[in-house]
């Protein structure tokens, strides 16, 4: 039997906002298996375990670079081990400097924007000095380039811990500045329908699923049930599809078409997305380190 640790628990209880006693639970049965007692815990207590799946698991900060003319942009995550290096001006100076040769040299990946020149040296260079300098890991994790369709605009949220790109044609500034305030609120995962992942849908459906058994209705009415609940849950993460932040009785959708604009795309990174972050379960270290000292 896998042993469930406090830190466990607590682990999943950020993540879920589920009762202690519940996310113990769930860890037995999922035997200690985070991703699947999250499941579990939906299942049995709903959409609301799920409510802080996207919280960030990672310091740094996002960083977004638009050119004067609007048309041309990037984003980028830069990660550190602590938030406040997150603050220190010589890592916001990087993340700044990375964000911009994104945009203007246009690099393949990682790798090809680490080995661009800057200020006499290159990023690589750059990043490893200022780790030297401040005492922690400093990591360039992922960026995005875009080319707009019409105008580029972005938000940044949260102490840069939330970042948006997004390009609109038609309307005005503010317009614009309101759908990425909508799109950092609101976290969509596609623009619309079409671009929601097959794995989150599948994911999706399989919580429907045990949740539909559980209601003890025959087949033909579980499977109703569980149509529903994907058609509800691709709803509510397409953005185009959502009811907008500042007046709920309209769509993003309906805003823009009343306003004689259009959402062509965005970009959205939450800093520390998906990153596992140390779970340190004091509890067990202080009784390791007594045991070690009562051997010595």
């Amino acid at each position: 039997m896998v042993d469930i640790t406090a830190g466990m628990v607590k682990e999943l209880r950020e993540k879920t906002d589920a009762p202690m006693m519940e996310c113990k639970k769930a860890l037995t049965e999922a035997a200690g298996d985070m991703e699947k007692a999250e499941e579990i815990l939906r299942v049995k207590l709903g959409n609301k375990a799920s409510k802080a799946a996207s919280r960030v698991a990672a310091e740094g900060v996002v960083a977004i670079y638009i050119s004067g003319d609007q048309k041309l942009g990037a984003m980028v995550e830069v990660n550190c081990e602590t938030d406040f290096v997150a603050k220190n001006d010589d890592f916001l100076a990087l993340a700044a400097n990375v964000a911009e040769l994104v945009a203007t040299q246009n690099p393949a990946d990682v790798a090809a924007l680490s080995a661009l020149a800057h200020n006499g040296s290159t990023i690589e260079e750059t990043r490893k000095t200022l780790i030297g300098k401040i005492g922690e890991n400093v990591s360039i994790r992922r960026f995005v380039r875009t080319a707009a369709i019409g105008l580029l605009n972005s938000y940044i949220h949260g102490g840069a811990k939330v970042g948006v790109l997004v390009d609109v044609t038609g309307g005005d500034v503010t317009l614009a500045k309101d759908v990425a305030m909508h799109i950092a609120a609101t976290k969509p995962k596609s623009l619309d329908a079409s671009g929601v992942p097959a794995e989150d849908i599948a994911k999706e459906r399989a919580v429907a699923v045990a949740k539909a058994a559980e209601s003890g209705k025959p087949a033909e009415i579980v499977a109703k049930m569980v149509d529903g609940s994907i058609a509800k849950f691709i709803k509510e993460v397409s953005l185009l599809s959502q009811p907008f932040v500042k007046d709920d009785k309209q769509t993003v959708e309906q805003l823009m078409k009343s306003k004689g604009a259009a959402v062509n795309g965005f970009s959205l990174y939450l800093v520390g997305e998906g990153i596992e972050k140390k779970v340190t379960d004091f509890a067990a270290e202080v009784a390791e380190a007594a045991a070690a000292a009562k051997a010595l």
